[in-house]
């Protein structure tokens, strides 16, 4: 059937992967994307899958900082704050 659809040939294992792969890559929860696989713990997902964590990381704290509506510059050393956020607390 795949070379009849002129597609490569790929095992059905490697469209899972890669289905979980770019879930994780676009942000999706790593429990969500564990049940989906039918992965019995979440620690094993993340071990699976760990190469495509530190995107994920940069891209939450990206978010994250455009909730605080803050500047981050890379240094040598990672992300930092271009200038102090002042955080609100309830009194």
């Amino acid at each position: 059937m795949l070379k009849k659809a002129g597609l490569p040939d790929i095992r059905f294992h490697d469209i899972r992967h890669t289905q979980a792969t770019l879930l994780i890559k676009r942000g999706e929860d790593i429990k969500m994307v564990s049940q989906r696989l039918g992965h019995s713990d979440v620690a094993f997902t993340n071990r699976v899958y760990n190469h495509v964590m530190p995107n994920v990381e940069r891209k939450a704290m990206l978010r994250f900082d455009e909730l605080l509506q803050g500047s981050w510059q890379k240094n040598r050393t990672g992300y930092v704050p271009v200038r102090s956020l002042r955080l609100v607390t309830k009194r």
